[in-house]
């Protein structure tokens, strides 16, 4: 009875044989190349989407607080200070001015915004429509951990300190 042997990994955990095109395009150091880009996309794109929402709150844009064209949250109110964290929260953090500390903030707006607003409304997140707030939690939560990365304003401060 013959024996079918799997060949051995090559350097970057693919196998010998496989396609040179797939196997090139996920090689650990050819996604590393990605991986500050992708930190900075993830972060800009991150922060311009929860401005929107802050946007609504302050301003009246984009349909408007509630729904209701041109109408916006009460300064000061609990809605009120979560368009302020949301808008220049948001700011701050497509910039990457302050962003662990910032996105420390944000993580509990949103965990306070999950539990306040959806949670009682029963069910899981996708049922209370509390998923979003969840994962704008996840994504402030990556940067608590990770930091604005390279291509930021905290990036470049600690490149002048250094300096």
């Amino acid at each position: 009875m013959a024996q079918t042997t799997t060949p051995p990994a090559a350097p970057g955990g693919t196998r010998a044989g496989a396609p040179g095109g797939a196997r090139a395009l996920l090689d650990p150091p050819v996604l590393a190349v990605l991986g500050p880009a992708l930190h900075a996309l993830l972060r800009i794109g991150a922060g311009l989407l929860f401005m929107q929402h802050g946007a609504q709150k302050l301003f009246g844009a984009f349909g408007g607080f509630g729904g209701t064209p041109g109408a916006t949250a009460e300064l000061f109110s609990q809605m009120g200070l979560a368009g302020v964290l949301e808008f220049f929260g948001g700011l701050l953090i497509v910039v990457g001015l302050g962003t662990r500390l910032v996105a420390a903030v944000l993580v509990l707006l949103m965990l306070s915004a999950y539990v306040i607003a959806h949670l009682p409304q029963g069910g899981f997140p996708i049922e209370n429509g509390g998923e979003l707030a969840l994962l704008f939690a996840l994504v402030w939560a990556f940067l608590v951990g990770n930091g604005a990365g390279p291509a930021s304003v905290d990036a470049a401060l600690a490149r002048r300190r250094r300096a």
